[in-house]
């Protein structure tokens, strides 16, 4: 039966964007977040949309496969990457955004949207008398956790995430550090100046700054790496890492050279001291436009604050460095969706609730993002029309990230990133062997025509 109005409850990623679908669509929303009044292990702020981790919403190169999802969203009308790359930060081929003023953004943008209703409280059940949207995310409280448990009778799973740490830019010693891009590779960045706006580009490529090792100096950090004293978790014996996310500590553990193909790796840089290579490096990424504060790519750990402050002033440029915030580690809930969703994101015993962000299983912002955009224009258009979800192609990486959830093995289901190996093969007949990159090409431009197709049968909107 038709209804005007659906509750989602979550106020993140995946919650903003799914409430922004379903109320530009006409229906009337009431979106549930319990921050600031009931905090979490890992947010800072009241603000929608707050980023936890990183800053970075991943490549920005076409025809990779994180650009096809956010050409997607762009299409599909996504008012959190519109405001993403407005709040844009450079950072090289990547998209990066300052997380504060992204956070704000998006927040005055719900709270002026006159058809979303937010209320400032935790809901520990979910509703029993309307179309439900639920984007708590990996930090879902106990309480709704337990509720989810006992809706689905599905033991939750869960994976352990780290925070990398942000270090304050005047304490970095510039005469050690250099900027750069790897390959010296830099995109526009589209933006506003603090102050102004409009179009703002990035001619230069020195979108990161680089600590660059020697072998003696990456050999000293290495070591002490290892002997470091890590926050004791008590309650936990095994923890389960997202591998994509691993901390720095985890990753030295698996044999000395393996940070340099990680987060230490020094390709496409070139130190313009010495004309060389690096030995090993550590990027560091703009936190915002004002550039007074950067985040250290990929090195999210779980050691004590007092090591960590330690261990991070070995890295040449840091040695007098202060951190604004340590890395920290925290407890990621997801379901177990293949066994409980369909691909358009329904629960199976109860087709008015839907599930969107990470609490689905999908690992990373704009992922989170894809699945609140579809969920709420799934609840819409039941909300207005009484009619079941239509799931975008299995062609689109929208498509092919709900296959996944939906379709994944059961018994090891693990979060995922968009990647090109969750699309269908491309079966089109050509007049020779295409390569690699050929491939990808023209599986986007595939993807891109199905997708248009798929939005003109979404066109309905509320009278």
């Amino acid at each position: 039966m038709a209804q005007s109005r659906i509750t989602i409850i979550g106020g993140g990623l995946a919650g903003s964007e799914a409430a922004y679908q379903a109320a530009c669509r006409g229906v009337e929303v009431d979106l549930y977040e319990m921050r600031p009044s009931v905090p979490t292990p890992a947010h800072r702020t009241g603000w929608l949309a707050e980023l936890v981790c990183s800053n970075s919403l991943k490549s920005n190169r076409e025809y990779t496969a994180p650009w096809l999802l956010k050409e997607e969203l762009r299409r599909a009308g996504s008012r959190l990457l519109q405001i993403a790359s407005q709040c844009a930060v450079p950072a090289g081929q990547a998209l990066a955004v300052d997380r504060e003023r992204f956070a704000a953004a998006v927040t005055e943008a719900m709270e002026s949207e006159p058809r979303i209703r937010i209320h400032r409280q935790e809901l520990r059940a979910i509703p029993g008398d309307s179309i439900v949207i639920v984007a708590t995310g990996p930090l879902t409280s106990d309480a709704l956790a337990d509720a989810i448990q006992t809706l689905t009778g599905n033991e939750r799973l869960f994976f352990y995430d780290s925070i990398s740490p942000i270090v304050d830019a005047e304490t970095i010693d510039g005469s050690k550090v250099f900027p750069a891009s790897r390959y010296g590779r830099s995109l526009p960045v589209i933006g506003a100046e603090p102050g102004g706006g409009g179009l703002q580009e990035q001619e230069n490529a020195g979108d990161y700054l680089n600590c660059p090792f020697n072998q003696e100096e990456y050999g000293r950090f290495y070591e002490a790496l290892l002997a470091a004293e890590t926050v004791a978790l008590h309650e936990f014996e095994n923890l389960n890492y997202f591998e994509s996310c691993l901390p720095i500590e985890e990753l030295a553990r698996r044999g000395r050279e393996t940070l340099r193909f990680g987060p230490m790796k020094p390709v496409g840089l070139k130190d313009p001291r010495t004309g060389k290579r690096p030995y090993a490096a550590v990027q560091l990424r703009r936190e915002n436009l004002r550039a007074d504060s950067y985040n250290l790519v990929g090195f999210q750990n779980h050691l004590k604050f007092g090591e960590q402050k330690r261990i991070l002033r070995l890295i040449p440029g840091l040695e007098k460095a202060e951190f604004l915030r340590y890395g920290q580690i925290h407890r990621n809930t997801y379901i177990n969706a293949p066994s409980l969703l369909t691909p358009t994101l329904q629960l199976r015993s109860d087709p008015r609730i839907f599930f969107a962000g990470q609490i689905c299983g999908v690992e990373g912002y704009v992922e989170s993002i894809a699945t609140g955009l579809l969920a709420g224009i799934h609840a819409a258009r039941m909300a207005l029309f009484g009619e079941q979800p239509i799931a975008p192609p299995r062609a689109t990486t929208l498509g092919s990230l709900c296959h996944y959830v939906a379709n994944a093995n059961p018994q090891n289901y693990q979060p995922a990133n968009i990647a090109f190996d969750l699309l269908p093969p491309l079966c089109v007949a050509t007049p020779r062997k295409l390569d690699r990159q050929e491939r990808r090409a023209r599986q986007c431009q595939i993807a891109l025509v199905k997708l248009e197709q798929w939005l003109a049968t979404e066109q309905k909107t509320a009278v």
